[in-house]
Order: structure tokens, then sequence, then C-alpha cells
């Protein structure tokens, strides 16, 4: 099934503002990458720099889809473990 093909006017909305508003922190020098998933439920994944716990919380609460309820937001911490061109 196509996923576009099901939404409503309000929330190609506010996906369309989502893809503006992750532009938004690219342009910023904050996201790292983003994109969605594949698999049976539709997600995806965001990885943007942030000073701490509380100014990452305030970046996805300006997620249009999560803040108008078309889509769950989870922050996640993470720490690089592996990179390539890196050392260990």
């Amino acid at each position: 099934e196509n996923f576009a093909a099901t939404m409503t006017e309000a929330e190609r909305s506010a996906w369309g503002r989502h893809f503006e508003w992750l532009h938004g922190l690219l342009a910023e020098g904050r996201l790292v990458l983003a994109g969605p998933t594949g698999g049976a439920v539709n997600t995806g994944i965001a990885i943007f720099e942030a000073s701490d716990e509380e100014a990452a919380q305030r970046t996805i609460t300006h997620d249009p889809v999560t803040r108008e309820g078309h889509a769950r937001g989870e922050l996640r911490p993470f720490e690089v473990g592996l990179l390539r061109g890196r050392d260990g």
C-alpha cells in the first residue's frame, strides 16, 4: 500500500513541514542524517547534534508531525562506538 496515497491533506501538510523542519536542522549544521526505514511499520530515524538532553528534547518538540499528533517521536541518546576513518 502506498502510504502517501492514504494520507489526509492535514497529514500531507504536516509531513511536508516535517521535511522542511529537517532541512532547517541540516542548514544549521545540526542534522547528521535522516530518512525513512523499510519494513511493515512506517518509521524514520534522524540523528542530530544537541548540547545536552534538554536541548535535544526542545529540538524534537518543534517537529510538526509529532506536535500535531500524526506520528510519535522518541528521543534516544546515541554514542558513536565505531566510525569509519576514526581510530578505535
